[in-house]
């Protein structure tokens, strides 16, 4: 019976491998391990680029903008992407799979030239799109950091595991190599084998911390309000953020012609296009804010491209009610917005679009600010431009700053900072001094879980609905408990190896012997004849 799987498994393999079901006459050794090892880097690389996907996709959005702003065509292009990786690594993976069954029962790995094309065009689509990444979106890179510092403690069990269940092929290979050979593959196995055994020497995740030391869960700020659950930077997406319990409204102000601030995350040529019906009410392009006055502004739809694109995948979620709603949402002013948080209590924190004409906005805008009536203590003042003048028009502004820098200069107590632009450690010091240190944009849980671990005061999202139902983040260990499990996995694997060993060893030796009583018995029986 085993051996019929065995046979099984080698017809599978072998076909799928090198589209050979037959037993291949040629034993070169060395192309097979050369095959094997190539492979395995495949393998690696495909899964690498998933775990980057994994991580960028805090940032989907971002990453969807700025496409859109390329290509003019709105599409879930982050969801494509990680499908293609998806699948790409899956193939790699069963690939790698089949060669190492092929491995085990002595097969030649001759790799079809159809898997060649696949893994060259594997290779271009990852490089291609890292470039990508590299020049339209730098700042994702350091997100990537972020997803090891929050993940290194369980991919260090996983690296372990692997290299356990790799460790008899690579027996199986230094007891049939010569001396020479043989002290090459010790020697990088041993350099393998000591960088996964004593990597958390290095790990440093601030969620290694004890359960009672666990800080106050972050509060959160909306993002342009709710934008999964309604079209972003209108009144239905701001009241869905109360409903989420936010503390603050996160938006973005530009003037219109007429000097009319309003509210709109994108700026620049075709400003208008991604979130609403430009398209189909101005013939010519609208390019900046002060094309348009805010009368001709609000004639334009700010929902039916929400629910035509639904850029999160959320649309299913409404409700029939919720769509007609969304449907009639229109472009909102930052007076309405003001008005709106004033009858809730609730603060505002916003930034200013036009960086070339901050100085004439400002000043506009803080007039609006004050005339709305709502109380100054509600206004989180981000814009750094003009900032001393806002100060002494408005003193009980709460100043926001953007960096560390600005923020010690002047003294300040609240900062506002992209998550992957300061370290763990600088939140959890910052925090001891009584500074409230807001993160954005974070969305995912992994994400929110180590900035929960490391002291923020708060996050802006939008995914205020998703973070609002998490009582703790989604793992804590203290310190002393990783240690121990750290050494027993060590201890554990590399006992397991000896024995695989030796093992291997004897499985080797008790073949050659059985080889050569074969020969010896095949000699007699000829002389016998």
């Amino acid at each position: 019976m085993l051996s019929q799987v065995c046979l099984c498994c080698l017809f599978f393999s072998r076909g799928f491998y090198s589209c050979r079901w037959t037993e291949s006459s040629n034993h070169r050794r060395k192309c097979r391990w050369l095959s094997l090892l190539v492979v395995t880097l495949m393998s690696l690389l495909s899964l690498c680029w998933l775990y980057v996907c994994f991580a960028i996709s805090n940032d989907q959005q971002n990453f969807n903008n700025v496409t859109f702003s390329i290509l003019k065509t709105w599409v879930n292009y982050f969801l494509v992407l990680v499908i293609i990786s998806a699948v790409l690594a899956s193939y790699c993976i069963l690939l790698l799979l089949f060669a190492l069954i092929q491995v085990a029962l002595e097969e030649q790995l001759h790799l079809h030239w159809l898997h060649k094309i696949i893994f060259c065009f594997c290779v271009i689509f990852i490089t291609a799109l890292a470039l990508v990444i590299s020049i339209k979106g730098s700042e994702l890179w350091p997100t990537v950091l972020s997803l090891l510092q929050a993940t290194a403690p369980f991919l260090q069990f996983g690296a372990v595991g692997a290299l356990t269940l790799l460790s008899p092929f690579v027996f199986h290979r230094f007891h049939l190599a010569k001396t020479r050979s043989k002290m090459v593959i010790a020697g990088m196995f041993l350099v393998v084998s000591a960088a996964i055994f004593l990597c958390p020497l290095l790990i440093h995740s601030p969620c290694l911390i004890e359960v009672q030391e666990l800080p106050e869960k972050p509060k959160l700020i909306g993002h342009t309000g709710a934008p999964m659950l309604a079209p972003e930077n209108t009144m239905m997406s701001f009241n869905r953020s109360l409903e989420c319990g936010v503390i603050a409204f996160e938006t973005d102000v530009q003037l219109s012609k007429d000097r009319t601030p309003f509210l709109m995350h994108d700026h620049g040529p075709d400003f208008l296009l991604r979130t609403t019906n430009v398209k189909d009410k101005f013939k010519d392009s609208v390019n900046k804010s002060t094309d348009l006055t805010f009368e001709q502004l609000k004639t334009l739809n700010a929902g039916e491209q929400f629910l035509k694109n639904d850029p999160y995948g959320t649309v299913s979620l409404l409700s029939e009610e919720e769509k007609e709603t969304a449907r009639k949402q229109t472009i909102l002013s930052l007076l309405k917005l003001l008005e709106f948080a004033k009858q809730h209590n609730t603060s505002v924190i916003f930034d200013l679009k036009n960086t070339e004409t901050e100085e004439i906005d400002t000043n506009d805008t803080v007039k609006i600010i004050l005339e709305s009536g709502i109380p100054q203590s509600l206004i989180l003042w981000l814009p750094s431009k003009e900032r001393e003048v806002v100060k002494k028009h408005a003193p009980d502004f709460i100043q926001v700053y953007e960096n560390e820098t600005d923020l010690e200069k002047n003294n300040g107590s609240h900062l506002n900072v992209k998550y992957s632009k300061i370290k763990m450690k600088n939140i959890s010091d910052l925090r001891k001094r009584n500074i409230t240190v807001n993160l954005f944009v974070v969305n995912e849980r992994w994400l929110f879980s180590m900035l929960w671990c490391a002291g923020a005061s708060s996050v802006t999202t939008n995914a205020c609905h998703l973070l609002k139902e998490m009582e703790r983040p989604d793992w804590v260990m203290p310190r002393s408990t990783y240690l121990i499990t750290w050494i027993l996995v060590d201890i554990s694997s590399a006992l397991v190896m000896m024995a695989l060993f030796h093992w291997t060893k004897h499985s080797l030796c008790h073949n050659a012997d059985g080889l050569s009583n074969d020969n010896e018995q095949e000699v007699f029986l000829t002389r016998l004849a």
